[in-house]
């Protein structure tokens, strides 16, 4: 049984639009590649063939990630309405960085759609487990190669 994703709204909708982009825009450019180079004759010494075949793998590899990914996606509810009481997938936490004195502010979302430059963190990396299921004024030792302690401060919905 495939893993149930949690997503957001824009995290669904970000994926959705990548499956069209792929099916309606790089799969006809990767057959369009296919034709033309099959076209030039001998295959077994085609770089250009050998280049459209591996996008192919590619392209279709993604679309099948894809589909599976949104086949088993469960959207987080908008939590506006909804108090917020623990760090889970679909919250919004800052954190105070006991040690440096740094606040923080994370969202916590699934692997699918974390991205740490953009402050959107997996509810696996070390930092989201730390955080998970957790409640504010919690003190939390955070366990990477230089564990540090932070202090939860607020907790909110995406």
């Amino acid at each position: 049984m495939a893993e149930k994703r949690k997503l957001t709204k824009a995290g669904y909708q970000a994926l959705e639009d990548e499956l069209r982009f792929l099916i309606d825009v790089r799969r006809p450019e990767y057959k369009k590649q296919l034709a033309e180079s099959r076209a030039e004759g001998d295959l077994s010494e085609n770089a250009d063939y050998d280049a459209a075949r591996t996008l192919q793998a590619e392209i279709e590899g993604r679309i099948a990630e894809i589909e599976e990914i949104l086949k088993n996606a469960e959207i987080i509810a908008d939590g506006s309405n909804r108090k917020i009481t623990k760090v889970a997938i679909g919250t919004i936490v800052t954190f105070k960085d006991l040690s440096t004195g740094e606040m923080e502010t994370y969202a916590i979302v699934d692997t699918v759609e974390s991205d740490p430059f953009e402050h959107r963190i997996s509810h696996s990396c070390p930092l989201g487990q730390a955080l998970v299921g957790r409640s504010v004024g919690d003190k939390i030792e955070v366990k990477v190669a230089e564990p540090y302690v932070i202090e939860i401060i607020e907790i909110k919905a995406l």
